[in-house]
């Protein structure tokens, strides 16, 4: 069981080279906040609670499967500071295309960096509307991604997401575990 956010760093740039990240299959991902600032709403005895920013995210995320017909959402939680989530792309009964890898400047439709990196953009468009704080950056630059290989790690996974609120207090991404200088118990 996964019990510490050691295993998920927010910017640890590790795609499998040569991987097509727009083929079939779940990816978990952790998207972390620019200076992982606190942006989202707070914990309160180990449940999330969000403010009015936190909840612009969850409305751009659930419409992910909305605007894209090959993707569907499984757990995910969203953080004072980050969030996570897993990411099902399903291109149900299309035919087998040629692998496609992402290039800088070239998206690939319906791939992990394209999903992600649209995702970002429009829910930070929408905080600094909200915040009225044009050009001001909402997330680090990069993510952290995982292809979910199988059903165990995929299970793995979904406990680690769903039980995150509840191990806020050694995450070391919360910034009074940062501050305490120990992600120890």
């Amino acid at each position: 069981m996964m019990n510490s956010d050691a295993k998920y760093p927010c910017r640890r740039p590790i795609r499998l080279r040569d991987y097509d990240y727009s083929q079939n299959g779940a990816y978990f991902v952790t998207i972390c906040t620019h200076k992982r600032e606190c942006l989202f709403g707070e914990i309160v005895n180990g449940e999330m609670q969000l403010n009015d920013i936190g909840r612009v995210v969850v409305d751009e995320w659930l419409k992910t499967p909305q605007i894209r017909d090959e993707i569907d959402l499984d757990q995910w939680v969203i953080m004072p500071n980050h969030f996570h989530g897993i990411i099902v792309i399903n291109r149900r009964g299309t035919l087998q295309r040629a692998p496609t890898h992402e290039q800088f400047g070239k998206p690939t439709s319906n791939s992990i960096p394209t999903i992600i990196r649209l995702f970002k953009s429009t829910v930070t468009k929408r905080i600094n509307e909200f915040r009225n704080t044009p050009q001001q950056p909402v997330w680090q630059r990069n993510y952290y991604e995982h292809v979910i290989r199988n059903e165990d790690s995929l299970n793995q996974i979904r406990e680690y997401i769903f039980n995150n609120p509840d191990q806020w207090e050694f995450d070391q991404e919360n910034p009074l575990v940062q501050s305490r200088g120990t992600l120890q118990r």
